[in-house]
């Protein structure tokens, strides 16, 4: 009889990725014009639905190894292609000029809170995020290659 495998409650992460991606992914499927971006052509919709298509992707893997062991490499690449993409998603977005024609209000433009650093800090906390995950599930990955 196989022992079950622990599994750490920090796996909540790669379903936060799909929180934070599918609303995007859903809105650029069903209608690309409506989204809040200024400036809008053809091409860019059309570049907006192929990045859509990519990060759609992401979330469905981040679903289905959602539920798989911590120890398991394909869980652990994930996760660090996830790391990465939101660390560089969230630098391009604290570095964009403004292209979200919405404001929290002139106090918050003053100290330089708009939507675009709102979502680059998103962005940024769920990349530190996976790195947290990585870190502290090292010891699942550790206690498996020595069993094996």
């Amino acid at each position: 009889m196989s022992q079950a495998v622990p599994r750490s409650p920090l796996s909540a992460v790669f379903l936060i990725h799909v929180a934070l991606e599918a609303p995007l992914v859903v809105q650029t499927f069903l209608s690309p014009t409506s989204l809040p971006f200024m400036q809008m052509t053809n091409t860019t919709v059309v570049l907006l639905k192929l990045y859509a298509a990519v990060v759609a992707a992401t979330c469905i893997a981040s679903v289905l190894v959602f539920p798989l062991p911590e120890f398991l490499p394909g869980k652990r690449a994930l996760a660090i292609a996830l790391c990465v993409y939101h660390s560089v998603a969230s630098t391009i977005l604290f570095q964009a000029p403004r292209f979200i024609p919405h404001t929290f209000g002139a106090w918050c433009e003053s100290i330089k809170v708009t939507p675009e650093n709102v979502w680059g800090t998103f962005h940024g906390v769920l990349g530190l995020l996976m790195v947290v995950w990585w870190q502290l599930t090292l010891q699942y990955a550790g206690a498996f290659r020595g069993r094996a």
